[in-house]
């Protein structure tokens, strides 16, 4: 058992009968009244973010997790399947537990959240950056420069993603995961 002290980001505590993740936190000391910790908290199972308020003191519930390193094999009905990269242990994951799926190629490595309780995953999270080729993108209309154009283009996991106009098909891109944002053109 620990207290409200112990908070930290990344932290994922059993709280109201589910797994919440804290994101971010702030202790907060008024000058009247008690101390008390102001917290964001993402539930692992449905994905919901709460803001919540603990009194400083009060007891948390921490949850033994584990990031491990799995490598994305294939997709089929039952969800999305990995491989540990120490085991060679194969899970299978549902896409509800996944950010940024159709980001997601084969032989990609990502980090998977497991509880250790249970050995259940708990999320699956993609690099902060991935590298995919555009497989379609329409030619950018000559003249049409003002105000930062962009256009949707497909890349080989299907994902569609907004870049700059001078983006061609077979053009390797960064992209970032956790906003689907053009990032540059690599070599």
């Amino acid at each position: 058992m620990a207290t409200t002290a112990d908070i930290r980001n990344g932290l994922v505590i059993n709280f109201n009968n589910d797994l919440f993740q804290v994101v971010e936190f702030q202790h907060v000391k008024p000058g009247k009244g008690a101390a008390f910790v102001r917290t964001k908290i993402k539930s692992l199972t449905t994905g919901k973010v709460l803001d919540n308020t603990f009194n400083s003191g009060v007891a948390i519930y921490p949850v033994r997790v584990e990031r491990r390193s799995f490598q994305y094999l294939y997709k089929d009905e039952t969800g999305y399947n990995f491989m540990d990269n120490e085991t060679f242990d194969q899970i299978s994951i549902s896409e509800k537990l996944l950010t940024a799926a159709d980001l997601l190629k084969e032989g990609q490595v990502v980090e998977v959240l497991i509880n250790t309780e249970n050995e259940s995953p708990l999320t699956c999270e993609l690099p902060s950056f991935v590298e995919l080729v555009v497989t379609y993108a329409e030619p950018g209309i000559k003249g049409d420069t003002a105000n930062n154009p962009r256009k949707a283009v497909e890349v080989e996991t299907g994902a569609r993603i907004m870049v700059p106009m001078f983006i061609e098909e077979g053009d390797k891109l960064r992209i970032d995961t956790r906003t689907y944002d053009y990032v540059e053109r690599v070599k």
